[in-house]
């Protein structure tokens, strides 16, 4: 009990900065606050009915409220029954405010108030969310002392921490602890276990996972039937890795034991197939989505829209966008920078123009890939100066150009002749701390040679040479090319 209220006193130091300044703002005014005034207590208890019955189980409450509320709930005789402090946190932690829920349990156990078993699965969640694991387990400690028994929900949590932390074998391993318990995991766990060791690149490890949970003859010695988040996470993780066939077998799999796909299955899917270049299936695949009614999501539409764009098929793009517009689905500025990139792919400059300055009445603001993508445009239809203008609006809205904008914005500027500004567009981009790569100095050293600064690439060079950077053989081959068209067959 000891190091359980030495626990939770010392979160006071990681909590206190999520209370509010302009409401409860330390720890010393949480117990000097004074108390809410009313007409009569029966009034005060009335209110009090109504905000935990009623605001707290809808979820809508506000921040200063609640620390008023949970002040007057802790003076109260006799104090209200510790579900009513339940409902309250758990109204906290719908609106994310994970560290206030911390500090109000850590004044409960300084006033000697004992929570009861959801409460302490509360505070496991939050410290949980908070990245604080380990002080979760202390936590878990106190209420298996406390002779609780620990239900799945709080074992998915800790599971849940775990992997958020990257802690993944570890998480694998709690699982097997889960079940000497006497918890059996839910698809919920296993859900969760999931998705993470998808996100962390484990695909063969879940793949195998689900084979022998749902065959029932895995090391867990637990049957579970997967649901649709389960088949979301299993059949994302093949597609991304290429395993187009694997994807379409879970995919039939799923349909076969009565589960719907969602938007975000087939989106997945649609992903994969796309990356491997298999147009015909991923557009067979959208139509049936379609016809099941459902949604496509922005996703969706940008998945399908890329690979039109980068296959040059503008005419279906664009008919794919009206129809994105049709339904209601909202482009963001990744999808008008697929589209933008792909007018310019066919020259279309004019096309992608309109489409950059129709960005912003769609409630969608340019970045710094939509400036680059643009700028690229003109560069490559000779249009320097509209680069060079574009470039400017986009530091003067400060929009940070990245080393793929620079080295754009050379290629063009060597490109049309223009060596004067080059040179001085490459001094900017370090006076903006951009990091220039081999991809630049490449560049710089081609466009010198290629304007007849051959003398000036090779200081350039030597001085790279003499650096601590690591010359690629592109760099070389640039200058070698340039030395023997300028006729220096020696040196070259």
């Amino acid at each position: 009990m000891i190091g359980f209220k030495s626990t939770l006193l010392s979160s006071i130091s990681h909590s206190r900065a999520s209370i509010p300044r302009n409401g409860v703002s330390s720890l010393s005014k949480l117990f000097t606050i004074s108390h809410p005034k009313s007409k009569s207590e029966d009034s005060d208890r009335a209110r009090l009915h109504e905000f935990i019955h009623g605001k707290c189980k809808s979820g809508k409450i506000d921040l200063h409220e609640a620390f008023h509320f949970f002040d007057y709930m802790i003076h109260m005789q006799p104090t209200p029954p510790m579900s009513s402090f339940g409902i309250l946190f758990t109204a906290l932690v719908k609106n994310k405010h994970y560290g206030d829920v911390i500090s109000l349990q850590t004044r409960m156990n300084s006033l000697r108030l004992v929570p009861n078993f959801i409460t302490l699965n509360i505070l496991i969640n939050c410290l949980c969310k908070m990245s604080r694991v380990g002080d979760g387990f202390v936590v878990f400690g106190a209420l298996l002392r406390r002779g609780f028994n620990s239900d799945d929900a709080t074992f998915t949590c800790l599971i849940k921490g775990l992997c958020m932390e990257g802690r993944i074998m570890e998480a694998t391993r709690f699982l097997k602890k889960m079940i000497s318990f006497g918890c059996r995991p839910d698809v919920v766990t296993f859900a969760t276990l999931i998705h993470w060791l998808c996100r962390s690149d484990n695909t063969i490890v879940v793949l195998q996972l689900h084979e022998q949970v749902v065959n029932g003859n895995s090391k867990y010695s637990v049957t579970c039937k997967p649901n649709v988040v389960w088949y979301g996470s299993i059949i994302d993780g093949p597609c991304k890795d290429g395993f187009i066939n694997k994807a379409k077998e879970l995919f039939l799999e799923m349909k076969g034991r009565g589960i719907h796909a969602d938007a975000v299955i087939y989106t997945s899917r649609i992903h994969g197939l796309c990356c491997v270049g298999d147009w015909e299936e991923a557009k067979s695949l959208f139509i049936e989505m379609l016809n099941q009614g459902v949604h496509p999501t922005t996703v969706t539409f940008s998945e399908l829209l890329d690979e039109l764009c980068k296959s040059g098929k503008m005419d279906e793009a664009n008919r794919l966008y009206k129809l994105m517009i049709q339904r209601g689905v909202q482009p963001n500025t990744y999808t008008y920078s697929i589209l933008m990139d792909g007018n310019c792919l066919v020259g279309r400059i004019h096309d992608a123009e309109k489409l950059f300055v129709s960005m912003a009445s769609m409630g969608c603001k340019p970045n710094v890939v939509s400036y680059s993508i643009l700028i690229d445009g003109y560069c490559k239809n000779k249009k320097t100066d509209q680069a060079m203008n574009l470039y400017r609006e986009m530091i003067s809205k400060g929009i940070r150009p990245t080393v793929v904008s620079y080295n754009i914005l050379l290629i063009g500027l060597f490109r049309a002749g223009r060596v004067g500004e080059a040179r001085k567009t490459f001094d900017e981009m370090q006076s903006f701390d951009v990091a220039p790569n081999s991809s630049t100095f490449t560049t710089f050293i081609d466009g010198l040679c290629k304007n007849d600064c051959v003398q000036d690439a090779l200081q350039f060079f030597h001085t790279l040479a003499n650096s601590n950077f690591k010359l690629t053989i592109k760099i070389v081959n640039c200058l070698i090319d340039g030395l023997y068209k300028s006729g220096r067959i020696e040196m070259a």
